[in-house]
Parts: structure tokens; C-alpha cells; sequence
């Protein structure tokens, strides 16, 4: 009878033992995300006179929605604290908007982001960056060394994606269900407002961009031209949209073709969901919660611009 009971429990005890390196080796999951959004300079003269550099509301809430904090990161500070800046959050959305990919201080700060961020991975240290319309070409530029923009006027349009065979294996669209696939594939649930963009051809022509990213859509501008529309890094968790996924939820102006069915606010939640999830990898922490509580975008107070802007809010520095 003892002889059983020990049997039983040494078979237990042998089960439990062959789960553990299973266990060790799952990726740990940090449950309190913060994901930092770069501010940019404040160009629309109606806006001037709020700030300095501004973040439009509807990218703090579409981060927020997928169940992450936000940090927003201003233009002015050192190299040193933008490396403790780095350590703290745990992924970047670079946003849409009309800075200059060479001369701005938008670019001079990404870039330095984007290296940390290049470093980190090559170490193991997962951290994902996200860039929509202005961002995802600020992205290319980073990868190139240069500019590679051309016209590609899509501005005030709601389009389908032209799905490319990678977008069938990608990262982005894993957890998309095949009726929104074939949504996104067939109804105008993607808002574009852009003027350039980067062509298939230019993308195809160029080595860097090449190996570094999938292209997982296109588009057609209103001059003809195809359009990279969305795409993501082969080995880095580094992501682009030329079309802005935050609208669908956030912005409500209607003379601009923001969508707003069920099937266009469900890509937003997935979309804003995904990012935050590989948000979510990233195991950065403030050393001090007090410190942490300092730099979170709770600190200040959006003030209402739909009277002079497309954004109903937008943070100003």
C-alpha cells in the first residue's frame, strides 16, 4: 500500500518536473505597459499659440485602449535622458503629421530612439516601435539613410488594403479573424490623409528596405502611383501603416472620410491591441514609482482643438 502511494506520488512528482523548462523558457509577460509617444513640433499656426510640440488626443487614446499607459516624450531633452527614457518604457509609437524626415527635431529624436532600440533587440531585449503615415515614412528613412518620398496623394480617402502573400504570414494580422481580413481586403476601412508616400517600386529598388521589411499591403494614390500602405520588419518588432487606425475611434470631424463602421472600429481595437501586447514583451521599468508617475500623460490636460484642426483634442508641451 505505502509502496503504491509512493509510486503515485514520485510519478506525480516526475510530471512536474518535465513541465519546467517549458515554463523557464515561456517569454515573461509585463502586465503594466507604458508606451512612449514622441511629441512633435507644433507647425499649423492655430496651434501656436497652445504650445511648442503637440501629441493629437486620438493616439494617447488608441494606446490606452489596448490597454496600455502612454509617456509622452518631448523634443528638448539630452541624448542621456532619452537613453533613461528608453529603459523605462517598453515600445514607441511615432505619430502622423507634417515634420520634416531630415530636419526636424521629430526625426533627430526617433532616430535616436530608433538605434537604442536597434541595439536592444540585436541584445535580446525585445522592444517594438510603431509607426503611422509620417512615422511609418519617418521609419523607411531610419532604414534607408534616405529619403525615398514621393507623390502619392491620398488625402481625405478611406481605402481597402491590397493585401500582399506576406501579409498571410505576418505578425500584424496574426490574430485577425478571416471575415475581418477579407473586410480590410474589400471595404474602405483604412483612412489615409497623405501626400507622399514610398512606392512599391522605390521599396522594391532598394536593398535596405528590402531585407529589413515585409510589405504586407499597397495601395493606389489618386495620380496612379502604388503605394507601400502597410508593412513590418522581417526580424525587428518594428511596424508601419501609411493609413491612420486611430481615427476610427477617435476622430469625428465630417468632412473627413474617417471610418467609423463596426468592421473599421474592430481593426482599430485589434490593431491598437496587437502593438500594445508586443508592448507588453518589454520588461523596461522607472526605477521609482514616483518617477513613473511624473512622466505619464495623466501630468497634463488636452485641450480642445476641433475648431481648428482635424484632432477633436491634442496634448501640448
Amino acid at each position: 500500500m505505502l509502496g503504491s502511494v509512493v509510486l503515485c506520488l514520485l510519478v506525480i512528482l516526475s510530471q512536474w518536473i518535465s513541465t519546467l523548462p517549458t515554463r523557464i523558457n515561456q517569454i515573461p509577460i509585463n502586465n503594466r505597459p507604458i508606451i512612449g509617444i514622441l511629441t512633435q513640433e507644433v507647425n499649423d499656426q492655430a496651434m501656436k499659440p497652445f504650445g511648442k510640440a503637440y501629441i493629437a488626443a486620438s493616439y494617447v487614446k488608441y494606446i490606452e485602449s489596448g490597454g496600455s499607459r502612454v509617456v509622452p516624450i518631448r523634443l528638448t531633452m539630452s541624448t542621456a535622458e532619452y537613453e533613461k527614457i528608453f529603459m523605462s518604457i517598453n515600445g514607441l509609437l511615432l505619430v502622423g503629421g507634417s515634420s520634416n524626415l531630415e530636419t526636424s527635431n521629430f526625426a533627430r529624436v526617433a532616430g535616436i530612439f530608433y538605434r537604442l532600440a536597434l541595439n536592444a533587440n540585436d541584445a535580446g531585449d525585445f522592444f517594438p516601435i510603431w509607426g503611422t503615415c509620417l512615422g511609418m515614412q519617418l521609419l523607411t528613412f531610419l532604414v534607408a539613410g534616405e529619403n525615398l518620398l514621393s507623390e502619392t496623394p491620398a488625402e481625405n480617402m478611406s481605402l481597402p488594403l491590397n493585401f500582399t502573400t506576406e501579409a498571410n504570414s505576418s505578425r500584424m494580422f496574426e490574430g485577425f479573424s478571416s471575415d475581418i481580413i477579407n473586410a480590410l481586403s474589400q471595404e474602405a476601412l483604412t483612412g489615409n490623409f497623405h501626400q507622399y508616400g514610398v512606392t512599391i517600386e522605390t521599396f522594391q529598388n532598394n536593398d535596405k528596405l528590402v531585407s529589413f521589411f515585409s510589405i504586407l499591403s499597397t495601395n493606389k494614390a489618386k495620380n496612379g502611383a502604388i503605394f507601400v500602405s502597410t508593412m513590418e520588419g522581417k526580424t525587428y518588432p518594428f511596424y508601419g501603416v501609411q493609413w491612420h487606425p486611430e481615427v476610427n475611434r477617435f476622430q469625428w470631424d465630417p468632412k473627413l472620410a474617417f471610418p467609423h463602421s463596426s468592421n473599421a472600429v474592430r481593426v482599430a481595437s485589434l490593431l491598437a491591441e496587437f502593438f500594445v501586447n508586443e508592448g507588453k514583451r518589454n520588461l523596461h521599468y522607472f526605477n521609482q514609482s514616483e518617477e513613473e508617475a511624473m512622466a505619464l500623460i495623466y501630468n497634463y490636460t488636452p485641450i480642445y482643438t476641433g475648431n481648428i484642426s482635424a484632432y477633436e483634442q491634442a496634448y501640448f508641451f
